[in-house]
């Protein structure tokens, strides 16, 4: 049985969603002193990276508006070298770079 991976697309939707909405009236400085907020973040955005490793490459190769590589090299820079995690990268990626991920996801959905 194939797998779906439209499940693994709203999974990302949804998490990223839910990053966004963590950095709601949230401050760099809110970022770097809230422990509790940047576990978070950089849990959701591992997530956002698992659940992209899990679509078909068939499908990744024909929706090149979502930067695949990027997000799941994030993924394992989390994972495998968590002790050199960029906290300025993660704090844009959450605050610019998913707002975009989010509409082009949306639009994949809405496909």
């Amino acid at each position: 049985m194939p797998k779906d991976d439209m499940i693994y697309i709203r999974h990302m939707l949804e998490t990223t969603r839910k990053a966004i909405y963590k950095v709601t009236r949230k401050s760099r400085a809110d970022f770097d002193t809230d422990e509790d907020l940047r576990i978070v973040l950089t849990h959701l955005v591992q997530i956002i990276g698992e659940a992209a490793m899990h679509v078909s490459a068939d499908f990744q190769d024909s929706h090149r508006t979502i930067p695949w590589k990027a997000i799941m090299g994030m993924r394992h820079k989390i994972v495998h070298d968590y002790l050199n995690v960029d906290e300025d990268i993660l704090w844009d990626t959450v605050t610019n770079e998913l707002v975009s991920l989010a509409t082009n996801l949306e639009s994949l959905i809405q496909e």
